[in-house]
């Protein structure tokens, strides 16, 4: 039954959501690509949002789906009948009555499997693209012939753009930079490579009375230079999300110190990289929303270099969805883990060979995110610094939650709303 109005459903909203584009004619800035798409889509609209009627994609929220939802600026509805009345209510009064409508869409778009960034193309075209990075192995892969499959139809919102338009890159990503070549797009850079057009350098941890509480580097667009700092979060993807925030407000001509400005108040998403205090004096770093090879490298490269550890501790679940390559790259990925960690922790079955190589000491093994919860809460201790990170499906915000000093912080963590604590 669910195959069979699942299409219907798609249809009507796609058609509502088209017309409402159609009618309004926002501007619209498409964020795509593999990784910390939605760190950047918010990082975006905070540096936009000064300057124009804006609207952004809400949490994660970027396919068949979720772009129509946004645009018609509506709740998933999930089942409830009543609900879905009042979406399509909502999107005729769009079409039939006056509405002061945003200007300014900041859409997220993802893709599962092959066609989805099609779907949502023939609903809405993009007058900016910025492309996060496209990793040579991304999640989602098992649904594709191959990986350069999935990179294609990540970068296929750039083939979209009208000529000349603004196509946001990262400056080291060898695909992305390869095949902006065959659009005719004005390509702008970000990242820190040297030769980025907007150039992030001396990237380090920030701290506030010997507490690391976010991440600053120095920034350089078009020959002016200021500091950026990114609070509650590490990871060098959350200055990159920044510096793709830079170059889209460069675009649209914004003044630098006044993107950099609105851009203070930026706070990352949940799960991406947040710092939290934890049991017993010890330090979470909670990126537990979704896991890839390239995400992971990466957090374990924040660990690794996070200061004044006493013990530097990786709870690492499953990375799904990688179909073949999957016992490849988590084979690959112990390599790193054993570099960073001191302690290895695995969560499923897969992820037990992240602990390969570990001695006996290093490496703890669980089947569930609930045992793994209950074994480190008692085993972490002052000045131990913890990554958190899994797949979704892996619910590894369930060790964050265990793991707070404070348990209130919990709204502030991934996937409670209810829905998603009714799931085993």
């Amino acid at each position: 039954m669910k195959n069979i109005f699942k299409p219907i459903v798609v249809f009507i909203l796609a058609s509502f959501a088209r017309a409402v584009v159609r009618r309004y004619r926002p501007q619209v800035v498409m964020v795509t690509g593999s990784v910390g798409k939605t760190s950047t889509k918010d990082a975006i609209a905070a540096a936009l949002a000064p300057n124009f009627f804006l609207r952004k994609s809400e949490k994660s929220f970027n396919s068949e789906f979720g772009v129509p939802f946004t645009i018609l600026d509506a709740r998933n509805p999930w089942r409830n009948p009543f609900a879905w009345m009042g979406v399509i209510k909502s999107a005729v009064s769009l079409l039939l009555l006056p509405n002061h409508y945003p200007n300014m869409l900041v859409l997220e778009v993802g893709s599962e499997k092959p066609g989805n960034l099609a779907q949502i193309l023939k609903i809405v075209l993009p007058d900016i693209v910025v492309v996060t990075p496209l990793p040579d192995i991304s999640v989602h892969v098992e649904a594709y012939a191959s990986p350069e499959a999935v990179q294609e139809e990540e970068f296929s919102p750039a083939y979209a753009l009208p000529g000349s338009a603004p196509l946001i890159i990262p400056a080291d990503d060898a695909y992305a930079l390869d095949n902006a070549m065959r659009t005719g797009a004005r390509v702008i850079s970000y990242g820190d490579a040297r030769n980025a057009a907007v150039c992030v350098s001396d990237i380090g941890f920030y701290e506030v009375e010997g507490k690391v509480v976010g991440m600053r580097a120095s920034v350089q667009v078009d020959g002016e230079e200021g500091s950026i700092v990114v609070k509650g979060s590490v990871g060098k993807t959350q200055l990159l999300a920044v510096a793709a925030a830079l170059a889209t407000a460069h675009v649209l001509h914004i003044p630098f110190a006044e993107a950099l400005v609105s851009l203070a108040g930026y706070e990352p998403p949940p799960g991406r990289g947040r710092i939290f205090a934890g049991k017993n004096g010890s330090i979470i770093i909670d990126d537990s929303y979704n896991a890839s090879p390239a995400a992971v490298e990466e957090a374990l490269a924040t660990l690794k270099a996070f200061p004044r550890a006493k013990r530097r501790i990786a709870v690492l679940g499953d990375m799904l969805e990688l179909g073949r390559y999957s016992v490849m790259e988590h084979e690959r990925i112990a390599v790193p883990a054993r570099a960073a960690a001191d302690v290895i922790v695995t969560v499923g079955i897969r992820a037990r060979a992240f602990s390969l190589g570990a001695k006996d000491a290093k490496a703890m093994q669980f089947d569930t995110a609930r045992r793994a919860a209950l074994a480190l809460a008692d085993f972490v201790r002052a000045g131990d610094v913890v990554l958190v990170k899994g797949s979704q499906s892996i619910r590894t915000e369930r060790i964050v939650e265990a793991l707070l000093a404070d348990p209130a912080e919990v709204s502030h963590l991934v996937r409670q709303e209810e829905k998603w604590k009714q799931k085993i």
